[in-house]
C-alpha cells in the first residue's frame, strides 16, 4: 500500500471475516487435506499424528458454524472503496473481523498469539 503511494495509486484493504464460500467449504478442505496428508512421507505423519489432522478438521467444522452467509458485507466495503472520493484505507467486513480481527492487530504480538 505505502509502494504505490509513490506513483499516486491509493490501496485500500478489504479485510474480511470467515464467509460462507467455496474457499471455507470444510468438506472440500477436508478433502484436499486428507489428499496432501496421504502424499507426506511417514516421517511427517508420525511427527504430527493422525490425530492433529483430525483434530484441525474438527476445528474447521466449529468455525463453520460462525461463518457469515451475507457476502454484501464485502461487496459494499468494495464498492465504497472504489466509488468514494475519500475512501478509507482499511475495511473490515463481518462481525468477526470488526469485533475480533481488528482489536487483535492492536495487542502486543505474544498477547494476540495467547487470545
Amino acid at each position: 500500500r505505502l509502494e504505490m503511494r509513490s506513483f499516486g495509486v491509493k490501496v485500500c484493504v478489504i479485510e474480511p471475516g470467515y464467509f460462507k464460500t467455496m474457499i471455507t467449504n470444510v468438506e472440500n478442505l477436508e478433502k484436499n487435506f486428507l489428499s496432501v496428508w496421504e502424499k507426506l512421507p511417514d516421517e511427517i505423519k508420525s511427527s504430527y499424528g493422525e490425530s492433529y489432522l483430525k483434530q484441525y478438521v474438527g476445528s474447521l467444522k466449529v468455525l463453520q458454524k460462525g461463518y457469515n452467509s451475507d457476502l454484501s458485507l464485502v461487496t459494499n466495503c468494495m464498492e465504497h472503496a472504489l466509488t468514494s472520493l475519500h475512501p478509507r484505507t482499511r475495511y473490515s467486513a463481518g462481525w468477526d473481523a470488526k469485533l475480533l480481527y481488528l482489536p487483535l492487530s492492536y495487542l502486543p504480538s505474544a498477547l494476540g498469539d495467547a487470545v
